[in-house]
């Protein structure tokens, strides 16, 4: 009677009840083919939905589907310990950060700094994994929180060689991998549980170097900063990824570096960073939109530029001051001695 009652015939025009569906199937044929998105959706339709979506290899599979970097030995050791496993790293790591407001006084919780980063990157040209690399960065010595805060995964000479093809003609090149080039770079702190993915999706700007010849692509993602100087209101992360090779030929990366500067383009210190990043693991809220990461660098650009020309203007005040100031104390000098 209550299965008449939940369910009606397909033949009678109606259509069979979803709580009706057995949950191997629902597993099998419709969860394991949603993003990461699409599930975390799906799961807040209904109780039954929210604990099959729960599954932790559901989200594994998604975590290294997207970020193949992941699927490292030490990662998947350190993501088992956050809160949901999976779920909560993919939470934290996808999408980009969006981080534009400090927190306030009742929201900043402050613990003991990361003893250690983990960075876990992956480059894509047209959905092929082109490079994918964890490094591990001990934040403890003297020298990490002093010196300024620089991560670079290849070495001075060494390049990582890739099937896609270096373009003869420089500008359909540059275009083809501001198009088609994406990197993801996860800052995983293992002591507090926590990540965050510092680089847009896509690059920011493309840019031939001058010297080189070898195309530079930024992913940059501008976060708010400690506040303490006018400088630090806002920072900018910044991941380059440096390209090159001979026309026709394989395309080579030769450059995978990370840094944070702040409006004057000055680099922070291993010390401030760690703070920052604290800072954007807890504060920072998660965007989805395709495109909104370089329209926010481009607003920063135009607020910095606009900060420089306020600068200029106060510094050249400033210097008229200045300059009255010695001629007038100039002139009260000598017709001080002439009228003796």
């Amino acid at each position: 009677m209550s299965s008449t009652s939940t369910t009606t015939s397909a033949a009678g025009g109606g259509a069979t009840g979803f709580s009706t569906v057995h949950p191997d199937i629902i597993h099998a044929h419709i969860l394991t083919r949603l993003d990461g998105p699409t599930l975390a959706s799906a799961s807040a339709a209904s109780p039954q939905l929210h604990a099959l979506c729960a599954e932790e290899k559901l989200w594994t599979d998604i975590s290294n589907s997207t970020f193949p970097s992941t699927d490292h030995p030490r990662l998947r050791q350190v993501i088992s310990t956050f809160p949901d496993g999976h779920r909560s790293f993919f939470s934290d790591a996808f999408p980009t950060l969006n981080n534009n407001q400090r927190l306030s006084p009742a929201e900043h919780r402050r613990s003991p700094p990361a003893s250690e980063l983990i960075s876990a990157v992956d480059i894509h040209y047209q959905n092929q994994l082109l490079f994918s690399k964890v490094e591990v960065t001990d934040a403890t010595p003297e020298w990490f929180t002093c010196s300024p805060f620089r991560l670079d995964l290849l070495d001075q000479k060494e390049t990582v060689t890739t099937p896609v093809k270096f373009e003869a003609d420089d500008n359909t090149c540059r275009l083809n991998l501001e198009k088609n080039m994406t990197l993801s770079w996860v800052i995983i702190d293992p002591t507090r549980k926590r990540a965050v993915n510092l680089s847009t999706r896509r690059p920011v700007s493309v840019q031939k170097h001058w010297l080189t010849g070898e195309v530079q692509l930024k992913y940059a993602t501008v976060i708010a900063g400690d506040g303490k100087t006018e400088a630090a209101e806002f920072i900018q992360c910044s991941a380059v990824v440096t390209c090159g090779g001979k026309e026709g030929g394989e395309l080579r990366v030769s450059e995978v570096s990370l840094q944070l500067q702040d409006m004057d383009g000055k680099s922070l210190s291993g010390k401030d960073t760690l703070v920052i990043l604290q800072d954007a693991m807890d504060g920072g809220r998660r965007k989805s939109k395709e495109g909104e990461e370089k329209e926010r660098y481009e607003e920063y650009l135009e607020m910095n530029r606009e900060r420089t020309e306020r600068k200029q203007r106060r510094e050249r005040r400033l210097d008229m001051l200045c300059i009255a100031t010695g001629v007038t104390i100039f002139v009260a000098f000598w017709a001080y001695i002439l009228l003796r």
